[in-house]
């Protein structure tokens, strides 16, 4: 029980530090609709980051278009596209807590990705340092 708690902490540092980088891109804002954390450029999600204390395991759902980067979230344990129709657009739900889920680093250049996808070009180009 100890291993599965402190793998449940574990995530729930990862799933901190994914949404401190994701709030450190240009124009990115938190938000909360439906009860879960969500951070939007423009007023469009790029990443959704769940509830953090709704009895379901640390989960983050982010939009991928490139198809190998796409593919790569998909072989994380326990992935799968998104619910809701989502999943036919790019989205991915990546647990956190699942043997094997991908590291914090690798989360963040998803997270990355899926705010080039969403954010307008002029944030890009701040991003890109231009």
């Amino acid at each position: 029980m100890e291993v599965r708690m402190a793998k449940a902490a574990d995530a729930v540092e990862v799933r901190e530090r994914i949404r401190g980088y994701a709030l450190r891109l240009p124009g990115a804002a938190e938000e909360f609709p439906w009860g879960e954390s969500v951070v939007k450029v423009n007023k469009k999600v790029f990443v959704f980051l769940g509830a953090e204390d709704d009895g379901r395991p640390p989960r983050v759902t982010l939009k991928l278009k490139d198809p190998e980067a796409h593919a790569h979230a998909l072989t994380a344990p326990g992935a799968e596209p998104a619910g809701y129709g989502l999943g036919n657009a790019g989205w991915v739900t990546v647990p956190l807590t699942e043997r094997g889920a991908p590291p914090a680093e690798l989360l963040c250049d998803w997270v990355e990705e899926s705010y080039r996808v969403i954010a307008p070009k002029r944030l890009i180009a701040e991003l890109d340092g231009g």
